[in-house]
């Protein structure tokens, strides 16, 4: 059995995170019920259970925290910070040690992205991101710094860049009544050194069981993951996120070359609208 699973499935998570929203989103309606507000607040904190199947082995293997803080002010406009911490249990430590963090600082009035940070430390490999975005320019000037070198690069994109942790707050605002079912809507994000052209899929409504949390109304999702060492080249991650005002994501699965990678919502805090 291998164990490099574990190197990804955090990352595989965040990624689920961020395939709820389009490079279009900004001509999307707002959901009526968010007009002037928004689905979340500073303080909120939410945990996931990152679990992996391969064969008849089913395990728990690490941690997905994200929290969200009050970011300051830039320009004389309020900012959101959010940190997304990955980590695999102690256990799986002795196999592959993953401690990834990503951040990112947002408009709170526009939820578009100022500033995005990852730093990862997966089995002894390190990379860091630092992505600025100037929106004078169109531009987003980029450092990425690996073990041996450092790569500083101007990434051209337009309004509707994300980073992916911005990507999971904003899609969580979206009227998903104005999608249309089965239509693949796409995705743009930057990560490392590069901008990535994906999509999700709206399938539909239905009731899902959140293992030891109960049954909640929920709209699922589908989103075309990256082809490469992990995901094969038609892979789909499957998401499902509360049918609420909070837009929580509850649960997402996706196969991977070796095995399935699943993720479930554990624990919640301070959120703005009870989950019900």
């Amino acid at each position: 059995m291998t164990f490099r699973f574990i190197k990804f499935a955090v990352i595989a998570f965040v990624f689920g995170l961020a395939f709820a929203a389009s490079v279009s989103a900004q001509s999307l309606p707002i959901h009526p019920g968010l007009e002037g507000t928004s689905a979340f607040r500073s303080g909120e904190k939410l945990e996931y259970i990152i679990h992996y199947k391969w064969l008849g082995i089913r395990m728990d293997v690490g941690t997905a925290k994200v929290e969200l803080l009050n970011g300051g002010e830039k320009d004389g406009r309020p900012l959101y910070h959010s940190k997304v911490y990955g980590a695999t249990y102690r256990f799986w430590d002795h196999f592959f040690k993953v401690r990834d963090l990503f951040e990112s600082r947002f408009f709170g009035d526009t939820i578009s992205p100022s500033y995005f940070h990852r730093d990862i430390n997966e089995g002894g490999y390190k990379i860091t991101n630092h992505h600025y975005w100037n929106y004078d320019e169109g531009v987003i000037n980029a450092r990425v710094s690996y073990p041996s070198r450092k790569i500083d690069t101007v990434l051209v994109g337009d309004r509707n860049t994300f980073d992916i942790v911005t990507l999971f707050y904003y899609s969580r605002n979206i009227d998903f009544d104005a999608l249309e079912k089965g239509v693949n809507y796409p995705v743009k994000f930057t990560i490392d050194e590069e901008l990535f052209d994906v999509y999700f899929r709206f399938i539909g409504r239905e009731e899902v069981e959140v293992p030891t949390k109960g049954k909640f109304k929920a709209m699922k999702f589908a989103a075309k993951v990256i082809a490469g060492e992990v995901f094969k080249g038609d892979t789909e991650m499957i998401i499902w996120v509360s049918d609420d005002l909070n837009r929580v994501p509850l649960l997402f699965e996706s196969a991977i070359r070796v095995g399935k990678v699943y993720g479930r919502l554990d624990k919640w805090e301070n959120l703005k609208y009870e989950l019900k």
